[in-house]
């Protein structure tokens, strides 16, 4: 037999709270930007992206993480060939997140058509 539920809000126990996750980690931000027209797709919890020179992008957060060490998956899309990732540690702040966009064929610095990011951790 099959069970359908159908609700409008789940919240804690207060009834206003959100609801805790145990053992498990939603997405606190991602998005997906259009690096010709430089256009958000689509995002949660992004606020702006920035173009900083080839192959280099920040994505400014609307609620910031808790630290520096949140984690992030990157993606982008013109090649094979393309990777992102996001930049040294030492660049980044609990309200941005810096990416690197590289040809990995000639190691170079290089812009994409797309790039996307997902975070994850503690927000503050």
């Amino acid at each position: 037999m099959t069970s359908v539920l159908n609700v409008d809000t789940i919240a804690a126990k207060d009834g206003t709270s959100p609801v805790t996750l145990t053992k498990q980690s939603a997405a606190k931000a991602w998005s997906n930007v259009d690096l010709d027209s430089f256009s958000i797709n689509g995002s949660f919890n992004v606020s702006t992206a920035s173009d900083d020179g080839v192959g280099l992008y920040t994505a400014s957060l609307v609620n910031n993480m808790s630290d520096i060490n949140y984690a992030s998956t990157t993606g982008s899309t013109m090649s094979t060939s393309f990777s992102a990732e996001r930049a040294a540690s030492g660049q980044h702040t609990t309200g941005t997140c810096f990416l690197h966009n590289r040809n990995t064929s000639s190691n170079a610095d290089s812009d994409a058509d797309e790039l996307s990011l997902v975070l994850t951790g503690d927000l503050a």
